[in-house]
């Protein structure tokens, strides 16, 4: 399943996510905000998106949301399975997908064009892990690390 959530700085730019995603049929839940809620958190609709991808992180993805992007980036990475990387660009998404294997995908809304987006979620949904060696090395070290806390 893939999950989304913003914030009221990212708002637009999920909903224009969230069209295209029914353009293609792709399930997904939408975690909110439901519309624009000046005063909200960030971090709320991240703790929602990475909880719910964390129950499964090796099948469920998530997007989140918000003004830089950082906010939700390290929200989510605060939830063990979680590999939330800030995302620029659909080469960015590729490599951050093929080498690190993010199961969260963190957006700027403020420093991301709507084309842009779409095509950064495309690149990222369609990405496969290389599943080589030195990256699955990498990552055993990051679960190991998540072990220890």
């Amino acid at each position: 399943m893939l999950y989304l959530g913003a914030d009221h700085r990212g708002y637009n730019l999920k909903e224009i996510i969230k069209n295209w995603l029914k353009s293609q049929d792709i399930d997904f839940e939408d975690f909110g905000a439901d519309k624009i809620i000046p005063d909200d958190d960030h971090s709320d609709y991240a703790k929602l998106v990475a909880g719910a991808v964390a129950k499964n992180p090796k099948e469920d993805k998530g997007v989140l949301i918000c003004g830089s992007g950082v906010g939700v980036c390290i929200a989510a990475n605060k939830f063990k399975g979680i590999r939330c990387g800030q995302v620029f660009s659909k080469e960015m998404a590729r490599v951050a997908k093929a080498d690190d294997d993010i199961n969260v995908l963190a957006l700027a809304s403020n420093f991301t064009k709507e084309e842009d987006a779409v095509e950064i979620v495309d690149t990222w949904l369609k990405t496969n892990f290389k599943n080589e060696e030195r990256h699955v090395r990498r990552l055993n070290k990051i679960s190991d690390i998540e072990k220890e806390l």
